[in-house]
């Protein structure tokens, strides 16, 4: 099969698995210019030995960034990064359509309309499971606590791009399974930081989905990839990149790390055209916002215990 021929044979498989499972599509969405990108001012993090727990080893840990997230009723996602609070209690991100109750508007999503499940809806951490097809192994439990699809809707939030891009949400894991946590990123290591400046055209970003369509095959769910530009039109929301093997259903919501190892931004969004594009949320951003909405005092992204290493 010619090369062309074997895009789009992907990019139609790609759009009906989305369809079918409700993960989110941008088609032809472009990028404007090649001036760096101004970014948030704001960070918010925590290093892992000054946040009053003690983690779990790397090695033994069963609830990390990269760990299945099944929402009841929704659709398997890939969590992203670990947070922390002023109460000490421990969170785990994933994307916020992965409690979405339908498919939307594949074109064009926008979080400030779509349905969603409340907030205290049960969460598992599931390891090999298969989309919703088979849920796997229970690892641990948790609830939503903040989405920032509610958040929007509730607060009538006016700009398109957050609307569209601001696609984050919070599982407050269950106190019995904090013991079993470690927020570094399987594989690469990090978060060192958060992303503030943007990316790039060429820039080298990494990775960690954990579908379950990749069924199992763990030396399939790192990726590297590279930006495209940063579009000016979008104020920061998102960044745009091509992977070598895209972002999947089931990838949704997963870590992007730039290349210092800095937490970068979080899967949101498939754009089928070739390459195919995958968009993800800028993280300063969804947690600035996050901050603001969810009504958790201190929200903090709590960094790694294992140094960024992209080569592996």
């Amino acid at each position: 099969m010619q090369r062309s021929t074997l895009y789009r044979a992907l990019a139609v498989t790609v759009t009906a698995v989305v369809a079918a499972t409700g993960a989110h599509l941008i088609a032809g969405r472009g990028t404007a210019s090649a001036q760096p990108w101004p970014g948030s001012a704001e960070q918010f993090t925590l290093a892992a030995d000054k946040s009053g727990h003690r983690w779990a080893s790397a090695a033994s840990a069963t609830i990390t960034p990269g760990v299945q997230t099944n929402t009841q009723g929704a659709r398997q996602c890939t969590a992203n990064y670990t947070f922390t609070d002023d109460a000490g209690n421990v969170y785990l991100g994933q994307a916020a359509h992965c409690a979405g109750t339908g498919i939307g508007d594949l074109k064009d999503p926008d979080g400030c309309t779509a349905d969603s499940l409340p907030l205290g809806t049960a969460v598992t951490f599931n390891r090999g499971g298969l989309l919703m097809l088979f849920p796997g192994e229970v690892v641990g439990t948790g609830q939503l606590v903040y989405s920032s699809w509610q958040a929007m809707r509730q607060d009538g939030e006016q700009d398109h791009n957050a609307c569209t891009y601001n696609d984050f949400a919070l599982v407050k894991v269950a106190p019995e399974d904090v013991g079993k946590v470690n927020p570094s990123v399987p594989y690469w290591g990090g978060p060192v930081d958060i992303n503030t400046t943007g990316t790039g055209i060429g820039d080298r970003v990494y990775g960690y989905g954990n579908s379950g369509l990749r069924f199992g095959i763990a030396e399939l769910s790192p990726r590297i990839g590279q930006t495209k530009v940063d579009g000016l039109a979008t104020a920061g929301w998102t960044h745009a990149l091509t992977t070598p093997m895209p972002g999947i259903p089931g990838d949704s919501g997963s870590a992007f790390l730039d290349r210092t190892g800095c937490a970068l931004g979080t899967l949101s969004t498939l754009g089928i055209g070739v390459p195919i594009v995958n968009n993800i949320g800028d993280m300063s951003h969804e947690l600035a916002y996050a901050r603001a909405h969810s009504g958790i005092s201190g929200l903090s992204l709590v960094l790694g215990t294992e140094p960024f290493n992209p080569n592996h």
